[in-house]
C-alpha cells in the first residue's frame, strides 16, 4: 500500500489523496437504501484527465480496484467502494469548459451538476433537459447511469443528449468519441457503449451535451381518474395529441398526499373529488409562446374531460413548481416514510395497468404495502416496497420484478443495476447477453480494476 499511496500523492498531490479513518463518510456509499456503506483503502480527487489517466495506470499496475463518484446521489449502490480499492472521486473536474451557441452544446467536466449547468445555461436562454430528480447530481453519474427522470416523455434520456465524450480506460489509454454533431456513422458508436456502463467500462473526464433553447411559459395540470385503465387508456392519446408535455407523471392517491404533505402544499381538490380518484396524472406543458401554450391548454383540458377525467385543475404556477419540486423529492419522502427498497421497472407503456394490478396481487400476497408513482409518458414506474423482513421482501422484489420482464420491460429505467440490484439483473437477464457483456467488459478493463462487483460478480 505504500508503494499505491506514494504513487497516487505524486499525481494529485498529497491535499487530494485522504486515507484511513480521516476518509469522510460519505465516500463510503450511495443513496441505495439496502446498501452496506464500505470504507476504501484510499479517496484520490484528481484534476484532470491526465490525473485520471495516471491514477488509472497505477492502479491497473497494482491490480488494485477503482470505483468512480460524482456526488453519490445513485440509487443502486455502483459508487460503493470495495474495501481493497479506491474512490476515484471526480468532485476537483467541474469546470463548463464551453457554452457554443451556435452548435447548441455544451462541454462539461464529470463534477459539474445539473443546477451548475443550469445556471450557466439559464441567462442565455437555453436549457439541458434532463431532469432526474436530483439536481445536486453530477453530469458523470447522469453520464454513468443514464440519467432519466420526468421530462424524458419529451427529451429522452441521458444517451439522447449526449454527443461525445473524452474517457479514460482502465490501463489509462485516453479516447474520445463523437463530437459537435447528431449523427455519424463511423465504427462502432462508443459514446452509446459506455453510457450507461456504471464506471464499469471507462472513467468519463468530458461530455459533450445538446443543450436548447429555453421555453419561456410553463403550465401544469393536476388531474384526477376513477382508475388506473383509465390513466393507461388517457396517456397515450395525450403523447398523440401534438401537446408535447414536457412531464406526464403517474401518481396513486397515497403518494399525491405524501408528496403534497411533504412540501406543505395544498392542492385544493375537493374531498368528493379525492374519494372517488384511484390515480392522478402530473401534466406539464411548456411554449414558446404565451398564446400557443393556451390554446395547448384549453385543448387538453377538453380531451381529458372525453378521456374520463373526474376533474382538471390548472394550477397556479406557485403552486405548480411546488408539486414538480415534490415529485423530484419523491425519493426522500419514500425514505423518510421507512421504506425497505424501491424499484424501477419499465414496461411498454400500454401494460402499465396490467403490470400494477400484478405488483397489487404480489404486495397483497406477501402483506407488503408497495406504493406507486411514476413516468407515465414512457412506462417507467416506480414502486417503494415497505416490507421490513429480508427474506420476504426478496420474494416480493423478485415477482415484482419478473412480473415487468415477463411483459417486455427491464429491470431498471434510470437508477442502474449497481450492486445492489445484480442479483435480480443475473437471475432474469438472458444469459447470453450477460456473456456478451462480459466480454465487453473484458476488452475495455482486461485486469476487472473498474468498479468490480457493479454488473457482474
Amino acid at each position: 500500500m505504500g508503494d499505491l499511496f506514494s504513487r497516487l500523492r505524486d499525481i494529485v498531490g498529497p491535499l487530494n489523496v485522504t486515507t484511513g479513518d480521516e476518509i469522510a463518510h460519505d465516500y463510503t456509499h450511495d443513496e441505495a437504501l439496502t446498501a452496506v456503506p464500505v470504507r476504501p483503502l484510499a479517496v484520490v480527487r484528481p484534476a484532470s484527465t491526465d490525473d485520471v489517466s495516471a491514477v488509472l495506470r497505477s492502479c491497473d499496475e497494482l491490480g488494485v480496484p477503482v470505483t468512480a463518484r460524482g456526488a453519490g446521489t445513485g440509487l443502486s449502490g455502483a459508487c460503493i467502494p470495495r474495501a481493497d480499492g479506491i474512490v476515484l472521486s471526480l468532485e476537483r473536474m467541474n469546470a463548463i469548459t464551453e457554452i457554443d451557441d451556435d452548435n447548441h452544446v455544451a462541454v462539461v467536466e464529470p463534477g459539474v451538476s445539473l443546477d451548475e449547468l443550469d445556471l450557466a445555461l439559464r441567462p442565455k436562454g437555453l436549457v439541458y433537459p434532463v431532469c432526474p430528480g436530483e439536481n445536486s447530481a453530477s453530469l458523470g453519474g447522469n453520464v454513468a447511469t443514464n440519467a432519466g427522470g420526468m421530462r424524458a416523455v419529451k427529451y429522452g434520456v441521458t444517451r439522447h443528449q449526449v454527443l461525445g465524450l473524452t474517457a479514460v480506460l482502465a490501463n489509462g489509454d485516453v479516447i474520445r468519441t463523437g463530437g459537435k454533431f447528431v449523427k455519424a456513422t463511423t465504427g462502432y458508436d462508443l459514446t452509446q457503449l459506455i453510457i450507461g456502463s456504471e464506471g464499469t467500462l471507462a472513467i468519463v473526464t468530458e461530455a459533450i451535451l445538446k443543450i436548447y433553447p429555453r421555453p419561456a411559459f410553463t403550465a401544469t395540470v393536476l388531474t384526477p381518474f376513477p382508475s388506473v385503465d383509465a390513466v393507461a387508456a388517457a396517456v397515450p392519446a395525450i403523447v398523440n395529441s401534438g401537446v408535447g408535455p414536457l412531464v406526464l407523471e403517474y401518481v396513486d392517491g397515497l403518494g399525491l398526499s405524501s408528496l403534497a404533505a411533504n412540501v406543505g402544499l395544498e392542492l385544493g381538490i375537493d374531498a368528493a373529488v379525492q374519494e372517488q380518484a384511484k390515480a392522478y396524472l402530473i401534466i406539464v406543458l411548456e411554449d414558446h409562446s404565451e398564446a400557443r401554450l393556451d390554446e395547448d391548454l384549453a385543448a387538453l383540458a377538453e380531451q381529458l374531460g372525453i378521456l374520463g377525467a373526474i376533474d382538471v385543475y390548472v394550477l397556479p404556477p406557485a403552486s405548480g413548481a411546488k408539486l414538480i419540486e415534490a415529485r423530484e423529492k419523491a425519493f426522500w419522502v419514500v425514505k423518510s416514510l421507512g421504506a425497505n427498497d424501491i424499484i424501477d421497472v419499465v414496461v411498454p407503456r400500454a401494460s402499465v395497468p396490467q403490470y400494477l394490478r400484478t405488483v397489487a396481487a404480489i404486495a397483497s400476497e406477501h402483506a407488503s404495502l408497495v406504493s406507486a408513482a411514476g413516468h407515465a409518458g414512457d412506462g417507467n414506474i416506480h414502486l417503494s416496497v415497505f416490507q421490513p423482513d429480508p427474506a420476504t421482501r426478496e420474494k416480493v422484489m423478485t415477482a415484482i420484478i419478473e412480473a415487468g420482464t415477463n411483459l417486455g420491460g427491464a429491470i431498471s429505467a434510470e437508477h442502474g443495476i449497481g450492486k445492489e440490484k445484480k442479483k435480480y439483473f443475473l437471475a432474469l437477464e438472458d444469459p447470453n447477453k450477460i456473456a456478451l457483456m462480459q466480454r465487453i467488459k473484458a476488452a475495455f478493463d482486461p485486469n476487472g480494476i473498474l468498479n468490480p462487483g457493479t454488473l457482474f460478480d
